[in-house]
């Protein structure tokens, strides 16, 4: 792979947060594999444009249309093309310009651009975990369809994807994803009625945004991640499990029907999983820091609290139903963690908000993809109503 025509041209939806920087960085550190092509922000426009300005890609897209002449202005020198707007996410997904895109936009928002780049053929590096939580099954659908392949980003979903690999004639009889426990591993409520939103910020062993990391602490992300992998591994709910790993060393483990486990280790660093979406089906080679077996040189695991984490077990149960359950739920999670991060709400009130919209709103068996959308709205509009947001 050398010149110009035989980088991978990259589209990063989300190029602001956490996996977008890292996402930068590797392209960085690797200018003639890959090119940023596409960068999309929604509301942080001086990254964007500092980003625009290092990387010259051929398209940027800043969500917040209130900020596209402070963007277009600031690049008003430079070859870069610039849009605002929902809509314009959408359109610039299904361009052609670009040949992998790395969705890293947070939350429902993820869908419909995904969603775009999966219709017009492009390989997806799926970072955005509600995408499969709300939609799972249609979208993979029409990666089928489409014949797209769809790479798993999420740590844990790329340690069961690298497992398999090799493995495609061989019954899984199950996955383990593993948790870190997040920050509040061996707390009880008594404990976590008092939790503020720095303290659940802090993240033992990974780096995050802050959306992601009160999912950790709640154990939610867990729970969107079991729903991710039914989904993208082509499970029955019963073929994954979770159990807690606080080194996060072993980020999954696939076990195959003749009871042989396979696991991928390595030190928790999310520029790993990046790099071999990014690159797949190649590994190439990095100076990131390796892990030493002498230290930490004790590896523990043990069941989820699902007591004092009952995100966990809402999870598993609309894991279990189906429907457009899992979607109701990760719209109350997401509005539930939004009043969080503004002090409206406590640390255990996010769990009672969305057991109580999980139990409201009605559940649709088969859901279409516009009944997607539907119980996506519903579900925001009864939890805000409960928070009075």
């Amino acid at each position: 792979m050398n010149g110009e025509n035989n980088r991978k041209r990259i589209a990063i939806f989300g190029s602001t947060g956490s996996i977008g920087t890292q996402a930068l960085e590797v392209i960085a550190s690797n200018p003639d594999l890959f090119s940023a092509e596409v960068l999309t922000a929604q509301n942080n426009d001086e990254l964007l444009v500092e980003q625009a300005l290092k990387f010259q890609p051929n398209i940027v897209v800043i969500g917040d249309e209130s900020k596209y002449q402070k963007v277009k202005l600031a690049l008003n020198t430079t070859d870069v093309k610039v849009f605002a707007g929902e809509k314009a996410l959408e359109e610039v997904a299904a361009l052609d310009c670009y040949d992998l895109m790395l969705a890293a936009i947070v939350g429902f928002a993820g869908l419909r651009p995904t969603l775009q780049a999966i219709d017009n053929g492009k390989a997806i590096a799926l970072a955005n975990k509600e995408t499969l939580v709300v939609a799972g099954d249609i979208v993979m659908q029409r990666a089928v369809e489409k014949r797209v392949p769809i790479i798993p980003v999420d740590s844990e979903h790329s340690a069961i994807f690298q497992c398999l690999v090799g493995e495609t004639r061989n019954r899984i009889e199950k996955i383990i994803l593993t948790a870190s426990g997040g920050p509040f591993l061996g707390k009880k409520p008594n404990f976590l009625v008092n939790v503020k939103r720095d303290h659940a910020l802090q993240h033992p062993n990974w780096s995050m945004g802050a959306k992601i990391s009160i999912d950790s602490a709640t154990l939610m992300n867990k729970g969107l991640e079991m729903i991710e992998a039914r989904w993208l591994f082509n499970l029955l709910p019963d073929q994954v499990q979770v159990v807690v790993h606080p080194q996060s060393i072993i980020h999954s483990m696939v076990q195959f029907e003749d009871g042989s486990i396979k696991a991928q280790m390595g030190l928790p660093d999310m520029k790993l999983p990046i790099q071999y979406a990014m690159a797949f089906p190649q590994r190439i080679p990095n100076d990131f820091p390796r892990y030493d077996f002498r230290k930490p040189n004790t590896l523990t695991f043990e069941e989820p609290d699902l007591k004092t984490f009952r995100n966990l077990a809402l999870s598993i149960d609309a894991l279990r139903k189906g429907g457009n359950l899992p979607c109701v739920m990760n719209a109350a999670n997401e509005l539930a963690v939004f009043a969080f991060l503004r002090n409206r709400i406590g640390f255990l009130d996010m769990t009672d908000l969305i057991e109580r919209t999980m139990d409201k709103i009605p559940f649709i068996e088969n859901p279409t993809l516009e009944d997607y959308y539907e119980s996506d709205a519903e579900a925001r509009q009864y939890a805000a109503s409960l928070i009075h947001l």
